[in-house]
């Protein structure tokens, strides 16, 4: 039976590894193993935060949303019940938006939530 020489397999291998691992510090960025390590991490935790990022917005939000609420003497729950109420579809992303960027307008929308609680 032929001798089969898996050079070109292994280094393809090695070098796609590597090439993951390029800006990691020191060796974990040149020793096959190391980076190995350390790019099998880097995926687990990627893959983990792009599922944490949504909810960490939505915290966001919802705290802008609040702090904007308190101000016009509300409490978030109360606002959100009565937007429900009032059917004002907008979601807490445009919400928060607007508390920042327009608190105008937003607090004609907690004005109008506010009537709606009846």
């Amino acid at each position: 039976m032929a001798r089969v020489k898996r050079g070109n397999v292994a280094r393809k291998r090695r070098k796609k590894i590597l090439k993951l691992a390029k800006g990691f510090r020191g060796s974990h960025s040149t020793l096959f193993r190391t980076a190995n390590q350390q790019v099998m991490k880097a995926l687990r935790s990627a893959y983990r935060d792009r599922k944490k990022r949504k909810r960490d917005f939505r915290r966001l939000w919802i705290v802008r949303i609040n702090a904007a609420v308190r101000a016009e003497g509300m409490s978030y729950s109360q606002f959100m019940g009565n937007l429900k109420k009032a059917n004002i579809q907008l979601n807490r992303k445009m919400l928060a938006q607007m508390a920042v960027l327009d608190p105008a307008g937003f607090s004609k929308i907690a004005e109008m939530a506010s009537q709606a609680k009846g």
